[in-house]
């Protein structure tokens, strides 16, 4: 099959010919239609994730996936051949990925089927971005009147942030460059945008004169953001930060945790039309290079890519 798999990192993504995986007990094979480019892919080819994970080769990047179930494993239940499915490959060790024709993937977590009303394009670029989204509202405790600062306002994960802070009934502070950037996100929500690469702490503060009461760090200057904190408020990070990398500030560190649970609520948000799903490129599976060099330039919303 044709898959993005790598011999050894740091490597450049390219796609290569590699046996078809088999689903072992436990598992699912997929056929994945669809998939997307995570900041963790990225980090994973770069090399930056070899002495946290364990890696073998040939190692198949891509964490998302969508698409049809072509075979289960033994043991399976509440799956079959010809389902619709999507979700997150969440293992150990890091060897069978998604960004490949074929993915066998474990049936009991990070697995979801695709409702009516979502497309498998959709699907497949809503997995790890839309959890880590939810999560990191969750672990700072946003709510209805809350004021949220939104830091990386324009990628995958901000992008679900701000629709899904503003569901909730907070006003949300989203930072973005003036033009293309901030039209995306005010595009997606009612949302107030400041300027990252201007006067940030001006903007924020003439929004909110005492302080944020909650701060998404998905991109910036952690202690930067945490000064625009109120007297009470919470500091969420995807960034892989340990709770107290700011004196003075306690950091709730996020790491994404796709369960059925969380997948099928993003996916009924989605086919509801309350959360959009912002895909705003889509690559073939031949084209990942320049998937990737893309995603590394800072590419507004989510890159998809087409694996059949």
């Amino acid at each position: 099959m044709r898959a993005v798999a790598l011999d050894s990192v740091p490597a450049t993504p390219a796609v290569t010919e590699i046996d078809a995986p088999r689903p072992a007990a436990g598992e699912v094979l997929v056929r994945v239609a669809s998939a997307s480019v995570n900041g963790f892919d990225v980090a994973v080819a770069a090399g930056y994730v070899r002495e946290t994970m364990e890696h073998r080769f040939p190692l198949v990047l891509g964490k998302d996936f969508a698409g049809t179930v072509a075979e289960v494993g033994e043991g399976v239940t509440g799956f079959a051949a010809g389902d619709q499915v999507f979700g997150v490959v969440m293992t150990p060790v890091l060897q069978a990925g998604t960004l490949a024709q074929y993915a066998a993937v474990p049936a009991g977590y990070g697995l979801a089927r695709i409702p009516e009303g979502l497309s498998v394009k959709d699907a497949g670029a809503l997995g790890l971005a839309g959890t880590a989204a939810l999560n990191s509202l969750d672990a700072a405790g946003v709510g209805e009147g809350d004021t949220v600062l939104v830091a990386g306002a324009t990628g995958g994960v901000g992008a679900y942030a701000v629709q899904l802070a503003a569901a909730r009934g907070a006003r949300v502070i989203a930072t973005a460059r003036p033009g293309a950037e901030a039209d995306f996100v005010t595009g997606l929500a009612p949302v107030q945008v400041v300027d990252y690469a201007g006067d940030l702490e001006a903007g924020v503060r003439k929004i909110a004169p005492d302080g944020v009461d909650a701060v998404l760090h998905l991109a910036g200057d952690v202690t930067r953001l945490a000064g625009l904190l109120g007297g009470d408020g919470r500091l969420a990070s995807t960034l892989g930060l340990p709770a107290d990398a700011v004196e003075g500030t306690t950091i709730h560190p996020v790491l994404a945790d796709p369960s059925a649970e969380t997948l099928t609520t993003l996916a009924e948000l989605a086919a509801r039309g309350k959360l959009r799903v912002p895909v705003t490129t889509v690559y073939p599976l031949e084209q990942v290079h320049e998937a990737f060099a893309a995603f590394g330039k800072g590419a507004i919303g989510k890159i998809a890519i087409a694996c059949s």
